[in-house]
């Protein structure tokens, strides 16, 4: 090939939406392009071994936070191997701030914000001249309609075992300043029409999971309620074999006509991801996030009580303004409200981002290496913002999974926070770690822990025992409706285990 299209993914499991893009609106360079998916961990020698059998001539790689480190060993691989080879770089970990970067450095060419147009562009100055100018290339945005559509080229194997990841939209209308959709203008639908028939077209060939990556799939409700007209007829057609959706929505945006909607997905076909961030006014307005906090909180307990959609809701410690005691009231508050998992955030200063501006005021230290993770404000010291990144990895091995279900509510009591950060505390002073514990082991320390706290030891062992901990049990019962029976088989474990609680 002369062309590839190279990134590494997160897991296997994770299929390259950005790379199809590329591939997609390569016009008469398609034929010599192809892409190229790894996986971070994978030895950088095996990756650029596998990149160099194919002869390119040039490479072009996504670069993302989580793998800006790994890629720039290859791209320094690459260029020492086969320094005739052209590295072109984009994606959001390079498109700011790029100045200084080792990778950026290393590379022939850099096109920042979309590729879609300018990357073909480029390629055939490169490879028929006249030969580019500038290392640095400003990426045209097209509009959508201009661009064709990238779900032909998910494979069959893509299909059968990765997520599949479709957007209905790009950009976001927000300024939230700790997220890069901040510096978009707005969102821009693609035709929606055009985008249903790709739908169709997916699910006709197999495909069943599908996550949205739009970051306000409720914005224009309209065009909500059609997609999800789509999995609604699917799931009435289809019942024994279900599709499952992932949407990511705003908290404080549901109107009436959307509810109707979700009342009728049956339990294991529909995910929210809701980002909360923060119940402090004070600091939402600081990162200029606007949100009804009590319209949020209704919304979240609507949907917990009337509908079968799984919640998985985002709230973030380190935000400029927010000491513990704010964060962990905001924590109190949506414990209350029993979401199926709380994803416990750490600020990171993704580049571009006008966050960065608070870091004087507000004492903001971040760590210097991908993903740069806040380590400290003038609210959080160091030590204690490392109390709550251990908080965070012992909760989602406790309260997300889904294992703990029935000890939970008794770990937590009348005061999740504070419970919660004493057991984490004790975990930590007792393994010295927040990776590698067996499960087992896990439900064993657990138990101890309700024993130290006061209840007795065999009813300890017994609450412990009635959980999933050791392996997964999910119920038999003949009570469950087909529909939810098939979801789960392709429902993540941990959604099941919650599904099952």
């Amino acid at each position: 090939m002369t062309i590839l299209l190279a990134t590494l993914n997160a897991r296997y499991a994770h299929a390259s939406l950005g790379l199809r893009c590329l591939l997609a609106n390569m016009g008469a360079l398609t034929a010599q392009t192809e892409l190229r998916e790894f996986v971070i961990g994978t030895r950088s020698t095996d990756i650029v071994e596998k990149l160099l059998a194919s002869n390119p001539r040039i490479i072009g790689f996504g670069v993302y936070i989580w793998n800006v480190d790994e890629t720039t060993r290859v791209v320094a691989l690459l260029k020492r191997l086969a320094p005739q080879v052209k590295i072109i770089l984009g994606g959001p970990e390079v498109s700011y701030e790029s100045a200084g970067q080792p990778i950026v450095q290393l590379a022939d060419y850099l096109i920042t914000g979309w590729g879609d147009v300018t990357f073909p562009l480029l390629c055939e100055q490169i490879l028929n001249g006249p030969q580019p100018l500038m290392k640095v290339h400003a990426g045209v945005q097209a509009p959508l309609a201009e661009l064709p559509m990238p779900y032909d080229l998910y494979t069959a194997e893509d299909i059968a075992h990765r997520t599949l990841y479709v957007e209905a939209s790009r950009g976001c209308p927000f300024k939230c300043e700790f997220c890069l959709s901040a510096l978009d203008k707005t969102a821009w639908p693609f035709a929606l029409d055009g985008f249903i028939e790709e739908l169709e077209k997916l699910h006709a060939r197999g495909a069943r999971l599908f996550k949205f990556v739009d970051r306000t799939f409720n914005l224009n409700i309209k065009s909500s309620l059609k997609i999800m007209q789509f999995f609604l007829d699917k799931l009435a057609a289809h019942p024994d074999d279900p599709v499952y959706a992932h949407f990511e929505v705003v908290p404080d945006h549901l109107p009436d006509a959307l509810k109707a909607g979700i009342m009728q997905f049956p339990p294991g076909t529909l995910q929210f991801e809701i980002g909360i961030q923060s119940f402090n006014p004070e600091v939402q307005a600081l990162v200029s996030r606007k949100q009804d906090n009590a319209k949020a909180a209704e919304n979240i307990r609507w949907l917990c009580e009337h509908s079968h959609a799984h919640l998985h809701v985002d709230l973030i410690a380190g935000l400029p303004g927010e000491d513990i005691a704010s964060f962990a009231r905001g924590f109190d508050r949506l414990v209350a409200l029993q979401p199926h998992e709380i994803q416990f955030g750490i600020l990171k200063r993704l580049r571009g981002t006008p966050i960065i501006r608070h870091t004087d005021e507000y004492g903001l230290i971040f760590d210097p290496a991908p993903p740069y993770t806040i380590l400290a404000t003038d609210r959080i010291s160091f030590a204690d913002m490392q109390r709550l990144v251990r908080f965070a990895r012992f909760w989602d091995m406790i309260a997300n999974s889904g294992r703990f279900a029935n000890s939970l509510p008794v770990l937590l009591g009348d005061a999740p926070f504070d419970h919660f950060m004493q057991l984490s505390d004790w975990l930590f002073a007792r393994t010295d770690a927040t990776h590698r514990i067996a499960l087992e082991r896990l439900a064993v320390l657990v138990g101890q822990w309700l024993a130290e706290r006061g209840m007795d030891a065999d009813a300890a062992k017994a609450l412990v025992a009635s959980d999933y901990a050791g392996k997964v049990n999910l119920p038999r019962s003949g009570a469950r409706v087909k529909t939810e029976a098939v979801a789960e088989k392709s429902l993540p474990q941990r959604q099941a285990r919650h599904m099952a609680a």
